[in-house]
């Protein structure tokens, strides 16, 4: 078979917010593949540039003027040496020539290119043989923050973990019952609850954060009681989104707290709700607290995601601090599968969990499984309900029937 780059394309597309990306398609002379560059609403400071200053017609053309001629003719199936050329092609560490989307979107298309051309799926072009852990699906099932334009509770993700599921329908059924049952009591809380939902999927409504705590907590007792397995719950504070810089502002609650009032609150949510998972409790450059609260909670996953932003030099940082002990990883954040890969293996040697994450404005591609899966991650943070959020979740049926026999879920205790 031929993997050598025959010719590229870009057009124009939206995310499920509506939002404008790119979509790439890499041709082969033996096959062809595309894919598209999510887009987050919270974006880290230390993430690499979405678009060029200019906007998305400077990232076509870009494209077109040096991408596609660059590519072509290389040997796709050497996926380091065309992401390594895409950084040639930029000459930026942040890609803020060609933007972080056209990167992204080429470095993806160009696996599923090779996995077509060769007969694959793209997890076994990722991970080779060895790729056939399922993760378990970490679902947002009530919106607060920034995603809910700060009606709703202060911390931005309410989070539910089925880790005790044997397999991956049961554990994404589980998430899709405990989504139904939070709507169910959300209803009776909030007399003015009318079912909405923000960017995610995940419920909205007019409460406060111990609220959405205690209603998430009532979900998931009833559902694993009816299911027989465990779930687990977690949040997402995205904590610097409510730094200013001095305190941290709980809009919902009208006050603000100082940092070792912030840690105090957090440490207390943690031990009263029994969480599992804790994502970005402080702002993105408070390894500190990070690495405190790591050393209290050594049975708990204790994420970083604006902290690292996917780049191996926070992490670093964050290895040499002790701070967290795992890391969600977007691939868009750093601009390529080839950097993802290499804060992954990072990680995995210095004994941090990763957890492959969606974006608030993602789309219909299921290829996030995939990507998961490839790089044998336990978790993967993709939403519950909502067409960009269920095709992942699906696409990792077909995976795990892909596999038969050797697929198994992965171990998160």
């Amino acid at each position: 078979m031929d993997t050598r780059i025959s010719r590229l394309g870009i057009r124009k597309v939206f995310t499920g917010r509506g939002d404008l990306t790119v979509e790439v398609e890499v041709y082969l002379e033996g096959g062809w593949g595309r894919a598209i560059a999510p887009a987050g609403a919270s974006r880290g400071r230390h993430e690499v540039k979405y678009f060029p200053d200019e906007g998305i017609e400077a990232a076509i053309d870009a494209f077109n003027r040096w991408v596609e001629p660059s590519l072509i003719g290389m040997d796709a199936s050497n996926q380091v040496a065309v992401d390594k050329k895409l950084e040639e092609v930029d000459g930026t560490w942040d890609f803020s020539k060609i933007g972080g989307a056209v990167a992204v979107a080429t470095s993806m298309a160009n696996v599923v290119a090779v996995a077509n051309a060769k007969g694959l799926w793209p997890y076994q072009v990722i991970g080779g043989s060895l790729a056939n852990t399922i993760p378990y699906p970490l679902g947002n099932t009530i919106g607060g923050g920034k995603h809910s334009r700060g009606l709703g509770p202060d911390y931005q993700e309410f989070l539910v973990l089925p880790y005790g599921a044997p397999d991956i329908y049961t554990a994404i059924y589980a998430n899709m019952e405990v989504h139904r049952e939070v709507g169910r009591l959300l209803a009776k809380e909030d007399p003015t609850f009318a079912g909405g939902k923000n960017d995610e999927g995940a419920w909205t409504a007019k409460i406060s954060t111990d609220k959405a705590l205690e209603v998430l907590t009532e979900a998931v007792k009833s559902v694993s009681k009816r299911l027989g397995i465990e779930i687990g719950i977690g949040i997402d504070a995205a904590a610097s989104n409510m730094w200013n810089g001095k305190a941290y502002v709980y809009a919902n609650e009208g006050r603000e707290l100082g940092p070792r009032e912030h840690f105090e609150r957090i440490k207390s949510i943690i031990e009263r709700y029994n969480l599992i998972y804790v994502e970005d409790p402080f702002h993105e450059e408070d390894f500190q607290s990070f690495a405190e609260l790591t050393a209290l909670f050594r049975d708990r996953l204790i994420v970083g995601d604006d902290l690292f932003t996917t780049n191996p030099d926070r992490l670093t940082i964050g290895i040499r601090e002790k701070a967290a002990n795992a890391i969600l990883v977007k691939v868009d954040q750093i601009g390529t599968v080839t950097r993802t890969h290499e804060t992954v293996k990072l990680a995995l040697s210095n004994n941090y969990r990763i957890v492959v994450s969606h974006r608030s404005g993602d789309t219909e591609s299921g290829l996030l499984a995939h990507i998961a899966v490839g790089f044998g991650s336990p978790i993967i943070k993709t939403g519950i309900m909502g067409g960009e959020r269920v095709a992942k979740a699906n696409e990792l049926l077909r995976i795990w029937d892909h596999l038969g026999g050797a697929a198994k879920m992965a171990k998160i205790k």
